[in-house]
């Protein structure tokens, strides 16, 4: 038997092992999605940070860096930081305002009474849900199929049935306790891979000449390559990730579980230990260029700098990694859409029981749409990543502006998002497909534009509470 594949399967068992003994199955709804609310702040900080971890972020770290130099990974590294630490108050708002919530399609559905409202949150939650879920398939099994000899199509498989065999046994306990274990390793194997990845491409003074990217040329911000890759790159990806958190039921849920008390404490935390692991990727990046190392495959340079400049044992750590990355990311994802199902109607009819049934149902549908996004020929983690990045964008607005106490109407907030999606979409997805870089830019600008605006406009003279 591969190597890799014991691997994979000693991973699947002690995480299932580990959720077994330490928690216990879960047959109340509430509790499957938002445990006892006092989650304890460092188990919080960890399972945000881990969440947080998906594809891009051990992957296109690496890229960007090795590729981008300098101003690649600092458009990536600095926006997924701050998202997190923006995130806070609103964390503790909604937190404040609905003390017993579950999920920011069910506050946006109650603060103003409205279905329309609750429903067009529940398709953007849920459809990016789906996406994140795929583009977790589509890179990690790129890698572990390489590794393995397991075909693509089965690899999906794999994956996605080791993160539905200890989330679905007691929620987002399971979720939180596994996402830890898994940031903890993580952090001290990607600390590692850069460390003693510089150290054998010659020390720092290799390290620097990378900071200018494989072309040499990527060191500055406003040079004329840094404003390229700004406009193609930074905006885009700013705007998705500072959308991130605020469009993304993961981290709503998780601040619902976390103690009252300590919400700002943990993803504050959580934002520091997170950005430890794109920077460690963006370090071997940069070791990678500056030794010329010359990548077959940049959107897996980091699996092959670490079989190029590390003995081959290297790529257990490696691979036990990348697997606590998609699969915190997968797991999350799966807690969140069970979550969701507790705002649909069809849910309540059939008791707890029902109720319970039915989420773990929208766990295996979530896994099945996500396998059949993976396996789209052609489709690649940057593509994926920079998409749902754009959809989170839609409802960015209308939530801050809900948060912060601003009026406006059911009608004008359905209106807005629903034009965000039918019109900045589109033009993203065009820039996008064709590498047109002011087209993505204004496909971002106008998702995020567009919803506030006209939700503000169409809302003008309203008044609720």
């Amino acid at each position: 038997m591969n190597y890799t594949l014991i691997v994979l399967i000693v991973y699947a068992v002690v995480m299932l092992l580990a959720t077994v003994l330490m928690t216990t199955r879960e047959n109340d709804v509430e509790r499957f999605c938002v445990g006892d609310r006092d989650m304890n702040w460092l188990i919080s900080a960890l399972s945000i940070a881990a969440t947080w971890i998906w594809a891009p972020a051990l992957f296109v770290s690496t890229e960007n860096a090795y590729t981008n130099g300098f101003a690649g990974l600092f458009w990536f590294l600095v926006p997924n930081v701050l998202c997190l630490i923006a995130f806070i108050p609103f964390a503790k708002k909604i937190r404040v305002e609905m003390p017993e919530g579950i999920t920011l399609s069910g506050y946006m559905g109650e603060k103003y009474n409205s279905k329309g409202v609750k429903n067009i949150y529940l398709f953007q939650l849920g459809a990016l849900s789906v996406l994140s879920t795929g583009v977790q398939l589509l890179a990690g099994s790129k890698i572990l199929s390489v590794l393995t000899g397991i075909p693509f199509v089965w690899m999906t498989i794999a994956i996605a049935a080791i993160a539905f065999s200890y989330s679905q046994f007691s929620g987002i306990k399971a979720s939180m306790l596994t996402d830890a274990a898994q940031m903890i390793f993580m952090l001290a194997a990607s600390a590692g891979f850069a460390i003693f990845g510089v150290r054998n491409v010659g020390g720092v003074e290799t390290l620097l000449r990378g900071l200018g990217g494989i072309a040499g040329d990527c060191r500055s911000l406003v040079s004329a390559k840094g404003i390229e890759i700004l406009l193609g790159f930074g905006i885009p990806t700013t705007i998705g990730l500072m959308s991130g958190p605020f469009g993304d039921q993961c981290f709503w849920q998780r601040a619902f579980c976390v103690k009252k008390n300590r919400i700002g404490r943990a993803f504050l935390i959580g934002a520091v230990l997170f950005g430890s692991i794109p920077l460690s990727m963006g370090v071997l990046g940069f070791a990678g260029a500056g030794s010329g190392y010359a990548a077959s495959d940049t959107g897996i340079i980091n699996f092959e700098l670490i079989r190029h400049l590390f003995p081959a044992w290297a790529v257990v750590p490696f691979l036990f990694m990348i697997v606590s990355g998609l699969l915190s990311t997968i797991d999350s994802n799966l807690c969140a859409v069970s979550s969701l199902t507790t705002d649909l109607q069809i849910a309540g009819e059939y008791g707890n029981v029902g109720k319970m049934r039915f989420s773990r149902a929208a766990m295996v549908a979530l896994l099945v749409v996500g396998i059949l996004i993976a396996n789209i020929p052609g489709l690649t983690v940057t593509h994926l990543f920079l998409a749902y990045g754009t959809l989170r964008a839609a409802t960015l607005l209308p939530t801050v502006l809900t948060l912060k106490g601003v009026k406006m109407s059911p009608a004008g907030i359905v209106g807005g998002i629903a034009a965000a999606l039918i019109v900045g979409l589109p033009i993203f997805g065009y820039g996008n497909i064709t590498g047109a870089a002011a087209w993505k830019t204004a496909g971002s600008l106008i998702t995020v534009i567009l919803s506030g605006a006209i939700a503000l406009i169409a809302s003008r003279g309203c008044r609720h509470e």
